[in-house]
């Protein structure tokens, strides 16, 4: 039995998930409650959040599956990284590039997801936003795509390399 407006209700929770986590970190930030656990915790999560859309999308095919396998690579590459890390005591928090690399990766795939989302009802009415030059999957989907892809190979690089003492001290 396949379940009514499938799509939508991915878009929705996807949205949920990630306006939920960034107002997390604003207000943990903002009020001084950062814990290490929560610098530990909360890139997990944004990478189960994230690695589970990039992976429904490259089954779907709105992404080529070698981006969801490049980005499930960085994800377990640093989240070892930080458990290394972890294992002697020292929390590795991320830094400005990942947070543009999680921005970067949000983007595409809210606009994955509702690109698959107005093809059924209660958002058909939203398709033509579609159509428009600007807005195509041809355009602004490779745009948002090319833009993860960078931004969370180079996050990647920059993580590893400036936290290579964790890996030279294991």
């Amino acid at each position: 039995m396949e379940v009514p407006w499938t799509w939508s209700w991915a878009a929705l929770l996807f949205i949920i998930g990630s306006v939920t986590d960034f107002l997390d970190g604003w207000l943990a930030r903002k009020y001084g409650l950062v814990t290490n656990f929560g610098a530990l915790m909360d890139p997990l999560v944004d990478k189960v959040l994230t690695c589970s859309a990039f992976v429904i999308l490259a089954v779907a095919g709105v992404i080529p599956a070698w981006v969801g396998c490049a980005v499930l690579a960085r994800e377990f590459l640093i989240t070892g990284l930080r458990t290394l890390a972890a294992t002697h005591g020292v929390v590795l928090s991320a830094d400005g590039w990942g947070k543009w690399k999680t921005g970067a990766q949000i983007a595409v795939l809210v606009y994955g997801l509702l690109w698959l989302a107005v093809k059924e009802p209660p958002l058909q009415w939203f398709a033509p936003f579609f159509e428009i030059p600007a807005l195509s999957p041809a355009w602004l989907g490779q745009v948002f795509l090319w833009l993860a892809v960078f931004t969370t190979v180079w996050s990647g690089i920059r993580y590893l390399w400036n936290n290579r003492h964790v890996l030279q001290d294991a």
